[in-house]
């Protein structure tokens, strides 16, 4: 049964994220059409990161007073017909993309801690680095189809074709969550048992006491730290990457997007690759060894054209980039799930992402300011350097701690 209601839980990822896909990849490309303004584009991007600042750890408080599984369904119900005003966007109500963007993102706010809290439910605790695996997986597959199909829907029937084909991906998955048979209710403390019926006040008690377990575990507050780092090296490669890409490789939007097709068959090879992993590392060992691989393999990408010519080298780099990526992820979803109470779970992964998005926002600008005066390569090979750095700190001080697992004979069917 719990395997069953896991692959219920995969499959409606799986289906919401190809649509997602489908329709970021359509979006920012049709307000640039509409405008012809890259800074109207860039406000698409702003009102993505923003309610990740502005929501992610209150967001968290209410997924851990919420049953997990109503708020995923009613989650993806709203966001298939927060979706639809997209519809009658044009040249004169261009100004209505950015606050449906922020609705759109304020209510992922509450369905990724939800699944995130909600995923120890469907697996045994021996099975979470797998079942993580398999989870980030699905980003890769979403990854390689969605822009595809984003694409070709765009250039056949507009934007319409896309905003319709992302509403019933999200309806589908709906239902598909709607079918587990794992209770989502919260297996609430006291503390929270008696918080349960006060009102707005009550909040930013809980947002502190969520806080407090951060603060109070070792493992937990290593990777709010090493997240930090990392989020801030992503900000700098959301802007110098693409800055690489036409300076340095001398490319366009067809290199750009044959590289990030790249990096998403690394993923996908990631997800097997890191379910196998999963079963003979703890996943602090794992954590620290995909960090700092990740951040060799960077390394080696944005240096390999000062030695090499080609896009081919670029490419493959990129598909070894995307192997430990999806692990490192995986392994950290795991550390957190592990070491915070089913009550507290919900409020940790929002403030995780509260602050991820606030460093990475951070590092655009900080890209942004000093990208002219220091050139791609050298802004990048920070960020290469801040993910070996994260990698060799995590097992330097957390992969000790735990000694290695032993054989096991259960696996996940």
């Amino acid at each position: 049964m719990r395997q069953h209601d896991f692959f219920l839980a995969w499959a409606g990822g799986l289906i919401s994220m190809l649509g997602g896909w489908a329709l970021w990849i359509a979006l920012p490309l049709h307000v640039y059409q509409l405008s012809g303004s890259a800074l109207a584009t860039s406000g698409v991007v702003a009102a993505l990161v923003a309610p990740g600042i502005l929501l992610g750890s209150v967001a968290g408080v209410f997924v851990d007073r919420w049953n997990r599984k109503t708020t995923l369904v009613l989650g993806n119900l709203l966001l298939a017909g927060a979706t639809l005003p997209l519809l009658v966007i044009d040249e004169s109500r261009l100004w209505l993309v950015y606050p449906i963007v922020f609705l759109l993102e304020a209510i992922e706010q509450f369905t990724g801690p939800a699944e995130n809290a909600f995923l120890p439910r469907l697996v045994r605790e021996e099975e979470l680095v797998a079942a993580n695996s398999l989870n980030a997986l699905n980003n890769s597959l979403a990854r390689l189809g969605g822009p595809a199909v984003g694409g070709g829907l765009y250039a056949s029937v507009g934007l319409t074709g896309v905003v319709l084909a992302n509403s019933v991906s999200l309806l589908v998955a709906a239902g598909r969550l709607a079918a587990i048979a794992a209770s989502g209710a919260v297996a609430a403390t006291g503390d929270l048992a008696a918080a349960a019926g006060r009102r707005w006040r009550r909040i930013w008690s809980e947002l502190h006491d969520g806080v407090t377990v951060i603060r109070g575990s070792r493992p937990v507050g290593v990777v709010f730290g090493v997240t930090s780092i990392t989020a801030f090296g992503e900000g700098v490669f959301a802007v110098m990457f693409v800055v690489w890409v036409r300076d340095v490789l001398e490319g366009g939007v067809p290199a750009l997007g044959l590289l990030q097709t790249s990096q998403a068959v690394g993923g996908l090879i990631g997800g097997v690759v890191g379910a196998y992993a999963g079963r003979k590392l703890v996943p602090e060992r794992l954590y620290g060894l995909s960090l700092l691989t990740f951040g060799i393999f960077d390394l080696a990408l944005f240096n390999a054209p000062l030695l090499l010519d080609g896009l081919w080298i670029g490419c493959a780099l990129m598909v070894l980039v995307g192997i430990p990526g999806l692990s490192s992820q995986s392994a950290r979803s795991t550390i957190l799930q592990m070491n915070v109470e089913d009550a507290y779970r919900g409020r940790v992964f929002g403030s995780l992402a509260t602050s991820s998005s606030l460093l990475m926002f951070v590092g655009t600008l900080a890209a942004g300011a000093t990208g002219a005066l220091l050139g791609p390569i050298a802004l990048l090979n920070f960020q290469g350097g801040a993910y070996v750095a994260a990698g060799s700190f995590v097992l330097l001080t957390l992969a000790p701690t735990r000694p290695a697992r032993p054989e096991r004979s259960a696996q996940m069917t």
